[in-house]
């Protein structure tokens, strides 16, 4: 299956109706924020699904975003892990947060740092950092630690995230696309990091994009986007987006929401 196309040329209007080609059923999942519990929910939503749909050829897209604020990031990478080697169709976007977890897992303090105030207290103890080695260090040794307990597979597994997919005429991305620039063009900062700019387009772009990053309390259903991030970490809602031919539905996986995190919107 092929997953990414060279475009030639300036981005053209769209059909009105996008669609996947013949044959295929693609299921997007949106960030997941270490809540290993609704993956493993919404992996069961996308099972049962496929299997009460005709035959098709099944590809599950993660859009990025697998670590920070949920309780358990090392076991959703360990959990995808595990999908990937099973399917080996599944196809896994660096998001944000997945970047800014790789640079601190080398050791960068500056990450670190960075890390610590978007979420990454909880990916830290999750690795096996305790709370009062977390309290106790400064930037520069929770680097040291923290790249010491991280697992070189774990490194090497998000390392080989792609920037984006391409499916007919969908693209799949973490944050969205820099308008008026063709794939090829895009900067890996805009595809893991824009918003406004990306959001606040009102026009076609090439493809119907699809992405996560951006919060919103349901699927926000545009004509030229779908936004698929329903902030699974504070309101234990993950939400999937099934696509075949001209058809697309919604899956979601329902947890308990956490509290601390319900005012955190970005």
């Amino acid at each position: 299956m092929v997953f990414k196309r060279i475009f030639a040329g300036r981005p053209s209007a769209r059909a009105a109706r996008p669609e996947v080609p013949e044959g295929q059923r693609i299921y997007a999942v949106g960030d997941i924020h270490g809540r290993l519990d609704l993956l493993n929910k919404v992996l069961e939503e996308i099972e049962a699904d496929d299997e009460a749909r005709a035959g098709a050829e099944t590809t599950v897209v993660f859009l990025g975003d697998l670590v920070d604020r949920g309780p358990d990031s090392r076991g959703v990478i360990e959990r995808l892990m595990a999908l990937q080697a099973d399917r080996p169709a599944t196809r896994l976007l660096l998001g944000n947060h997945d970047e800014v977890f790789l640079k601190a897992a080398s050791g960068d303090t500056k990450a670190m740092r960075f890390l610590t105030r978007i979420g990454g207290r909880e990916t830290i103890l999750s690795y096996g950092v305790s709370e009062e080695e977390y309290r106790s260090c400064d930037f520069e040794e929770l680097a040291r630690l923290f790249a010491a307990r991280v697992p070189a597979e774990h490194v090497r597994f998000v390392s080989s995230f792609d920037d984006y997919v391409v499916v007919g005429d969908y693209l799949f991305v973490h944050a969205g696309i820099r308008p008026g620039l063709v794939v090829e063009e895009q900067s890996a900062s805009d595809l893991r990091w824009i918003r406004r700019d990306f959001l606040e387009f009102r026009k076609s772009h090439s493809h119907m994009v699809v992405h996560g990053h951006s919060i919103s309390e349901e699927a926000q259903l545009h004509k030229n986007r779908i936004g698929i991030d329903t902030g699974a970490f504070a309101s234990g809602r993950l939400t999937a987006l099934g696509l075949e031919r001209e058809s697309s539905w919604l899956l979601t996986a329902q947890g308990e929401p956490d509290p601390r995190w319900l005012n955190l919107t970005d």
